[in-house]
């Protein structure tokens, strides 16, 4: 099976699978192929007269698709791009899709690379970028922003209880040099925690990483247009599946999709419906699929993982 070529382990696998119902000759768009895994799944199920779209920006994804694809018992197509772009490409072609996946934030695969910066974990440049050629690095941001900025970032991103004390302290280490590793600013964040937050809620850096990388890759607002462009390329009877990793993220999908599967809109005491308007999806998951504690149990960062899942309705 094609999914064997991969190392990489897809989250909640048998329930995208289930929830998606892929058939033999659909059209997938997996617009964030990572490792390859889901898109192993799926290209197994659509087989040979079926169509899988990858796209991702990340240069290595492009390198794993080389060799995905000259096993991958489907027809298949990359686009280098982040996945509003390439989404907003597809629907400029009118293409279509029966179904679009996108599985958020950051690949396993990606943060096991040292050398990219996404790990608290070593001491390696402070990077964090899903594309490496372009943009800026998370020790652009660290070195630049004002204090302010900082603490909203770690506040809004992270949901970081000391992004004041944080921030204060990037401040102050950086007016005596830059900051300019992952260990550099795992200290800096050590320093500037109280002790008891040092040995509770997990590493005391991840939270800090999480809304620099958030902010570096502008992730939140890459959902919030790319879930428009996915749905404007879904067929009739086509489905979204979303995988999310923290509320930030979550609470968008959820909003998307309750807004899509919503019908009338007039007022309540109004006694004929005068707004005309019509669900344009339906909700194959009333409330998000989270993994069971096996698979937490064999691949421990799943555990926040969250699985949405519309249909849309015929026009």
């Amino acid at each position: 099976m094609l999914e064997m070529v991969s190392t990489h382990v897809p989250v909640l696998a048998g329930e995208v699978i289930d929830l998606l119902a892929p058939a033999r000759g659909e059209r997938v768009v997996d617009a964030t192929f990572g490792g390859g895994g889901h898109a192993g799944l799926l290209a197994d199920r659509i087989g040979s007269k079926g169509h899988l779209t990858a796209i991702d920006r990340d240069p290595a994804a492009e390198e794993r698709f080389a060799e995905f694809a000259a096993v991958s018992p489907a027809d298949t197509t990359f686009i280098r791009s982040d996945f509003v772009e390439g989404l907003r490409g597809l629907a400029a072609k009118e293409f279509r899709a029966d179904m679009v996946l996108l599985d958020l934030g950051v690949s396993s695969m990606q943060i096991d690379t040292r050398d990219r910066g996404f790990s608290y974990s070593c001491d390696v440049p402070l990077d964090m970028r899903m594309d490496p050629t372009t943009g800026l690095t998370a020790a652009d941001l660290v070195n630049d922003w004002d204090e302010r900025r900082l603490s909203n970032t770690f506040r809004e991103f992270g949901e970081e209880r000391h992004a004041v004390v944080i921030a204060r302290e990037i401040v102050r280490t950086r007016a005596r040099a830059p900051i300019t590793t992952t260990g550099e600013l795992v200290s800096c964040i050590e320093r500037a925690v109280p002790a008891p937050a040092l040995f509770a809620g997990g590493h005391p850096a991840k939270r800090t990483f999480q809304a620099l990388r958030i902010a570096v890759n502008d992730e939140l607002g890459q959902l919030d247009e790319a879930l428009p462009a996915a749905w404007e390329i879904l067929a009739p009877g086509g489905r979204l599946a979303v995988i999310s990793f923290h509320s930030l993220e979550d609470r968008r999908v959820k909003h998307f999709l309750a807004k899509r599967c919503k019908g009338c809109i007039c007022p309540p005491d109004l006694p004929v419906c005068g707004c005309g308007r019509t669900p344009e999806g339906e909700l194959i998951t009333r409330r998000s699929v989270v993994p069971t504690a096996g698979e937490i149990a064999m691949n421990p960062r799943s555990r926040s993982a969250r699985l949405r899942v519309v249909r849309k309705v015929e026009a």
